[in-house]
């Protein structure tokens, strides 16, 4: 006698046919999710070479690019030694003052663009940083002075505004301060317009001692603020009035600032108006 099963509780029996067509059909599916993730890394595999090769492209350029500086950096500094030394003839006192303001300059930028070769050179490395308290109001009396005669040439007067309280030393890094004051100021000359001012103040800001740098100048075109620290970013407008420039100072700067526990902005009411630039360093 045959035992019969309701028919809620018969066996499940496919025909084999079907069950074939099945499998294929998950092999299939399994085949096109493998192409697929194989396609993804192969892009991506491409997009990472192509930007090794941007990256390298890159460094080459910068490579070349400063010891093309150092080469003429070097050489500037052989000929100011040779006037200090009166090799060429006598100079004034003034002369001499000027021309040992120079050379100070020509030393620290030999330097710096030794520093910079080093840590191009290696992707690991890192520019040292030596923090010592320093008297910040002078380092920038000093700039300022290595500064006006540049100025007073291209008609341009810059003004420091000496802050009502008392600035306590920072424990800072003097030499990479210095550059940060100097990419600033010189900024705000190269795109100032004749027989404008430069205002510079210097205030006490709770933990933080804030510096600015005014200029009535090119200004930022409002398109252009969100790259302005960007590596390599130059504005069209800083193109037409200055053909040379690697897009590089900004970006230092930042860096530099940041190294030291502090933060850079500006403002800007857009092209021809000017730009203020702010940073502070932590007491």
């Amino acid at each position: 006698m045959s035992k019969s099963f309701p028919k809620s509780k018969r066996p499940s029996c496919q025909k084999p046919a079907r069950v074939a067509e099945l499998l294929v059909q998950g092999r299939q599916s399994d085949h096109s999710k493998k192409t697929k993730s194989n396609m993804a890394n192969d892009d991506l595999t491409k997009e990472n070479q192509k930007l090794k090769e941007v990256v390298a492209l890159k460094s080459n350029l910068i490579s070349m690019t400063a010891h093309d500086l150092r080469t003429g950096a070097v050489a500037q500094k052989w000929i100011l030694k040779m006037l200090l030394d009166k090799d060429a003839g006598a100079i004034t006192l003034e002369q001499e003052t000027l021309l040992k303001k120079a050379y100070e300059s020509n030393e620290r930028s030999i330097e710096m663009i030794g520093e910079f070769l080093s840590a191009n050179q290696n992707e690991d490395a890192i520019i040292s940083y030596k923090f010592e308290e320093a008297d910040i109001l002078k380092l920038l009396e000093s700039v300022v002075s290595d500064f006006n005669p540049a100025a007073y040439k291209l008609g341009v007067e810059i003004s420091f505004i000496r802050p009502a309280e008392k600035i306590p030393y920072l424990k800072i890094d003097e030499p990479k301060i210095r550059i940060v004051f100097q990419n600033l100021i010189d900024n705000a000359i190269k795109y100032s317009k004749k027989e404008s001012k430069i205002y510079i103040t210097a205030r006490l800001d709770g933990n933080f001692a804030e510096f600015s740098i005014k200029d009535s100048g090119m200004g930022v075109a409002p398109e252009d603020q969100k790259n302005i620290f960007t590596k390599f970013f130059r504005s069209t407008d800083a193109k037409k009035i200055k053909t040379v420039g690697t897009g590089l100072g900004l970006t230092m700067t930042k860096e530099i600032i940041e190294k030291h526990g502090g933060k850079i902005w500006f403002t800007s009411e857009g092209a021809g108006k000017g730009t203020t630039f702010f940073f502070a360093l932590p007491i």
